[in-house]
């Protein structure tokens, strides 16, 4: 079995685990964070899939808590599958990893290997390819999160989409969805938003992004991303969470909190965008 290791621990996040799990509550409970910490809840689970931010946690932080806040307050779900975009170029277009486990500072998250092998029985574009995660932080920094709400419960299956494409997003879409129906599991997109532009133009175009989300339109996501030029990075993963979602029964996605990194900083000549969303279906 592998094991792969933390990259960004002490720099995205601390390395110490008391100081990271005091850095998690302390994004529970920010100014713009939730404002509490999560408590056990058994509310059916309606939440289908989550859409949450991932940089440092001293930017992104406050804003994800909303969406692992509303994700505390439902039964717990065995696995969660969890989409990013590809950084760093390296490894295959689409690439899973099927077995193992991945560790941080709060211990470590197994791979589902049945589900994974049932997602690559489903399409033939996504590769098992453990490269293209190696140096990849997008899904890494969601971990300490779930680790922090469930510890080792939580198993996982990470896919790194450097094809984002609305075919492609389609088909990771759908053969998610099709392994997800008899089981406990919920899809993550992991994504910043508009990256390195004055505020007032990050909050414009991360409107527009938004919206689409709101509407539960892939199709509309990526034409804003590409017409107006969006650098939102997981922008394919976010197209397959919303696909997958609508699949298994999903009728509303809804904000949960938005901000920049100069809500944090103060700099407001160069920020990044960064939302929690979660798309949900009526349970009766």
């Amino acid at each position: 079995m592998s094991v792969r290791h933390p990259y960004v621990a002490g720099s995205f996040y601390p390395r110490d685990p008391t100081r990271l799990k005091q850095t998690i509550e302390d994004c529970f409970t920010h100014p713009l964070g939730p404002g509490k910490l999560p408590s056990k809840c058994l509310k059916d689970r309606c939440i289908t899939g989550l859409v949450l931010p991932h940089a440092g946690y001293m930017y992104s932080g406050p804003v994800a808590a909303h969406g692992y806040l509303a994700l505390s307050e439902e039964k717990a779900p065995e696995t969660a599958i969890i989409l990013c975009p590809n950084h760093t170029g390296v490894g295959s277009a689409i690439a899973m990893v099927r077995e193992g486990s991945w560790e941080t500072p709060l211990g470590r998250s197994p791979i589902d290997t049945d589900l994974a092998d049932a997602i690559l029985k489903e399409t033939k574009i996504i590769d098992i390819d453990e490269s293209a995660h190696k140096y990849e932080h997008s899904i890494e920094v969601q971990l300490p999160f779930l680790q922090y709400l469930y510890g080792s419960k939580i198993s996982i299956v990470p896919i790194c989409m450097g094809l984002q494409d609305l075919d492609t997003s389609r088909e990771v879409g759908n053969a998610v969805a099709s392994t997800m129906k008899d089981r406990n599991t919920l899809v993550i997109a992991s994504t910043d938003l508009t990256h390195q532009e004055p505020q007032q133009s990050a909050n414009r175009k991360d409107r527009l992004v938004l919206d689409a989300i709101v509407a539960m339109d892939e199709k509309q996501l990526q034409n804003v991303v590409h017409v107006n030029g969006i650098t939102t990075c997981g922008y394919g993963p976010v197209s397959s969470v919303l696909i997958a979602s609508k699949a298994l029964g999903a009728d509303r996605a809804e904000i949960l909190s938005y901000h920049t990194s100069g809500d944090i900083t103060g700099d407001l000549g160069a920020v990044v965008g960064y939302a929690s969303a979660r798309i949900t279906r009526t349970v009766h």
